[in-house]
């Protein structure tokens, strides 16, 4: 049975620097101060522990998966916390071993006992996380959350349930592969984008989509911003410097601009010649992934680890490819790419600890690589191949974190991305459909089967690859 994902599932606005580990574990904090709500036992808690298996327990101090867990249980919103208070609340947390649970209920909170590390594994997923909640006359409730990636959170009893009950997609093109979206885009002669908005108009009003949609737009494009004007040392332990900033500054000189729209177009004043082109691409790719690695405000794409593929590809088509291009064509990039993403979700995973980077860098290159082709006039069948030929060189890319920290080789990761969906694109619009040997389909189901092949040391544990190789001393 085909899953209602929505193009606002896959591209959600949240906090750096990892969706899975910090995105994730906060919403799970936060659902499980609703069920204590719903059970009318918040005000009789009197001490909260946490337990962090599997890879949220492995990097889960790299990816502050124990502060994440700390805002959400303190009743902050990821999505709207602004960024300059997480700080002195997490200060005040550990400083005054108290937390305000949902705001509400001040209970004493020791974040060294009370958030535990536990490396072993919890069958259901890599990232099991659960919750306990004491009571004052000694009973308890106890609830187990998972983060899948992307910063979605589910319980492993209602996945199990979805299995026994069947429940209708609502979506009027309910789509579970490629080939179905592809099906629907002949026999309605309409485009990915304009299938995708049907979709999207049954859960919502035209003018909510089109007002969320420019307000994702509007964070990338925010981040890139202060991610290119934003310079010093990430934090972290591995002194790792801030390049964007830089970069920046040697590609755009003494231009006058003053917001992140006038220094769009200050941008599109700027040369074209390759290596420009090169390193603007980059540069953008760098600057969201600095500021994630920051704990800064980013959109995950498909996660936060991958953030910096899709705006960097989209700013890209805005300033280099077509100047005339406005809200019309940047709404049509993000619902194309969110559909390709939500497919990779159902058939394969978008979750490092699961796959490896090809579940995030591999899927964020597919989901531009498609929304690009289309933007550049690229027909359904050449958008899914831009996708495919995406991933397809993506398969098998693990994912080894060193110290845990989504730094290296994460950040310059998503320039490789970007510049593969760049490529993937163009050589989609070159290329006959009828030719293609290989299939999206096909290549979702061949990255599920490497992704289940994979030794665990390359699945964000921080126990293989360059995460043993260089060490934090090194740095």
């Amino acid at each position: 049975m085909e899953e209602c994902i929505s193009v606002f599932d896959m591209l959600k606005i949240g906090v750096g620097p990892s969706s899975s580990h910090t995105l994730g574990p906060w919403r799970a904090a936060e659902r499980f101060l609703s069920e204590l709500r719903n059970e009318n036992l918040l005000h009789a808690v009197s001490r909260v522990k946490i337990d962090l298996y599997g890879s949220l327990s492995l990097t889960g101090k790299g990816h502050a998966t124990d502060l994440a867990v700390m805002l959400g249980l303190s009743g902050q919103d990821p999505e709207y916390i602004p960024i300059e208070n997480i700080d002195a609340i997490i200060k005040s947390i550990e400083s005054k071993n108290k937390i305000n649970l949902g705001n509400e209920k001040p209970i004493a909170f020791y974040f060294l006992q009370d958030i535990v590390f536990n490396k072993n594994f919890l069958p259901f997923h890599a990232n099991g996380m659960t919750f306990t909640a004491y009571m004052t006359d000694d009973r308890q409730y106890v609830s187990t959350f998972y983060s899948i990636g992307g910063g979605f959170v589910v319980k492993e009893e209602r996945i199990n349930a979805k299995k026994k009950i069947k429940i209708k997609c609502a979506f009027p093109y309910p789509i579970e592969k490629a080939a179905e979206l592809l099906d629907y885009c002949i026999k309605e002669n309409k485009s990915i984008s304009e299938i995708i908005y049907e979709n999207e108009k049954s859960m919502r009003s035209e003018a909510v989509i089109d007002q969320e949609l420019i307000r994702i737009w509007h964070t990338m494009l925010e981040c890139m911003y202060i991610g290119c004007h934003s310079e010093g040392i990430l934090p972290g332990g591995l002194n790792v410097r801030r390049r964007a900033f830089d970069m920046h500054q040697k590609l755009i000189g003494l231009s006058n601009y003053n917001s992140p729209q006038t220094w769009l177009e200050e941008i599109r004043k700027t040369e074209v010649k390759f290596r420009q082109i090169l390193k603007w691409v980059s540069c953008f790719a760098l600057a969201v992934n600095e500021v994630n690695a920051a704990l800064g405000r980013v959109v995950t794409a498909p996660t936060n680890g991958s953030a910096g593929v899709i705006p960097a590809v989209l700013m890209y088509y805005l300033v280099i490819e077509n100047h005339n291009a406005g809200e019309k064509e940047i709404k049509q990039f993000l619902m194309v790419a969110g559909e390709v993403g939500s497919i990779f979700k159902k058939g394969s995973t978008i979750s490092a600890a699961m796959g490896g980077c090809q579940a995030e860098i591999g899927v964020s290159s597919s989901m531009a690589a498609a929304a690009l082709c289309e933007l550049m006039g690229g027909t359904p069948a050449q958008v899914l191949m831009a996708a495919e030929i995406a991933m397809e060189h993506h398969l098998g890319l693990t994912c080894d974190p060193i110290g845990g920290l989504v730094q290296i080789p994460c950040i310059e990761r998503n320039t490789m991305g970007a510049i593969k969906a760049i490529n993937a694109a163009e050589l989609a619009l070159e290329t006959d459909p009828k030719n293609a040997k290989v299939p999206l389909d096909k290549v979702v189901d061949t990255m599920w089967q490497t992704a289940k092949d994979m030794n665990n040391k390359y699945k964000e544990t921080s126990e293989g690859g360059l995460a043993i190789t260089v060490n934090m001393s090194d740095c």
